[in-house]
């Protein structure tokens, strides 16, 4: 089947589509990619959306703030489909589904900003939707939501293991592959949010470019070590983590590049105490997101675990249009009832599917 998964993640820089060809199983082909971008106005909207949907308790809830917030969300995905229709040559007809993560606020009733009904009427193309409450229904954290794609691609690259694939976004998260396939998944810690934050609180940039500010600077080591002591690290996975649950105000009042050196080891300090929760170290660490444009996180990475680093690129992946992709392919196995989470990635009971169809 031919799938389009979309993906606007923490970042709120715009949306994300990727089409694979998948029984839901195996991956058999990675299709085009593109990206439609969110404005200043509409990012602006999002962050306030966001910020009063995780007080709702209500999932089903739209205050007036959020039901402009979602038929943005939906218009902008649509739009995002549209275009990449039109630029490669691609039929309605030629999709069989489109996986629609949504823009999703912190709290636990997963609530989902973006209208799976609406999208499906205005593409006239089947869409999966709100992939995460059935697990959270059940127990689990809804979290994180990628792993068996991961096993997936690893599989198909012939990849060596123990292995660990970690997606460095708002937040970090890793899946590690052990012998006979088995999966253990969760939120590391901070990913890039601190460090991108601190860059546009200080200097007006939307991130620390390359990691070149943390390369010139400094690292707190004593801050570190604190920061380190927090119980969500030594926490047994499942796990998972908000953007928000550290703020990059931790470093206090100290240079923009000692700063941003903290937060850019505090990220790769708090992945590598990943591999304290499986009895052989990874061998390999393949780093996808945007963390993976960042030559100075990498460097420390590779330093703080002794194993060799490399991204998504390296070894034939989509760094960038890998998440997308994941949805693509949860949508298929959604479609096919295949199980979406399982106890060792979200903690729920058992492997567990999940998804809405609007057919």
């Amino acid at each position: 089947m031919r799938a389009i998964g979309l993906m606007s993640g923490t970042s709120l820089d715009g949306v994300d589509v990727a089409l694979l060809d998948t029984d839901g199983e195996a991956v058999s082909g990675f299709g085009p990619t593109g990206y439609r971008a969110y404005s200043d106005d509409e990012r602006a909207l999002l962050r306030a959306a966001l910020k009063e949907g995780a007080q709702l308790t209500d999932r089903t809830q739209r205050t007036p703030l959020l039901a402009r917030a979602e038929a943005l969300v939906t218009r902008a995905h649509a739009e995002a489909v549209e275009l990449f229709l039109e630029q490669n040559g691609l039929s309605r007809a030629d999709i069989g589904v489109v996986g629609f993560h949504g823009q999703t606020p912190a709290l636990g009733l997963t609530v989902q900003i973006g209208d799976g009904a609406a999208l499906r009427q205005r593409l006239g193309i089947p869409v999966v939707y709100d992939l995460r409450q059935a697990d959270v229904a059940a127990g689990g954290q809804g979290a994180p939501l990628v792993p068996v794609f991961h096993r997936a691609l690893a599989a198909q690259a012939a990849l060596p293991r123990p292995l660990a694939v970690v997606n460095i976004g708002g937040v970090a998260n890793v899946t590690l592959i052990g012998a006979g396939e088995v999966l253990l998944a969760f939120d590391t810690g901070p990913g890039n949010a601190l460090v991108d934050d601190w860059m546009g609180e200080r200097t007006g940039e939307r991130m620390d470019a390359g990691g070149n500010a943390a390369a010139r600077g400094r690292a707190d080591e004593a801050l570190l070590a604190w920061l380190l002591v927090h119980p969500f690290f030594a926490k047994p996975p499942p796990k998972s983590l908000d953007r928000n649950a550290f703020a990059f105000s931790i470093v206090g009042n100290v240079a923009t590049e000692d700063g941003a050196a903290t937060l850019t080891a505090f990220t790769a300090r708090s992945i590598a105490r990943a591999a304290d929760f499986v009895r052989e170290p990874p061998v390999l660490w393949i780093v996808c997101g945007g963390g993976a444009k960042n030559p100075e996180l990498l460097r420390l990475l590779a330093h703080v675990t002794g194993a060799e680093i490399r991204t998504g690129e390296d070894v034939g992946w989509s760094s960038d249009f890998l998440e997308a992709q994941a949805f693509a392919y949860l949508a298929v196995r959604s479609l096919k009832g295949l199980p979406l989470t399982y106890p060792s990635t979200t903690g729920v009971m058992e492997p567990l599917t999940g998804g809405v169809l609007v057919d």
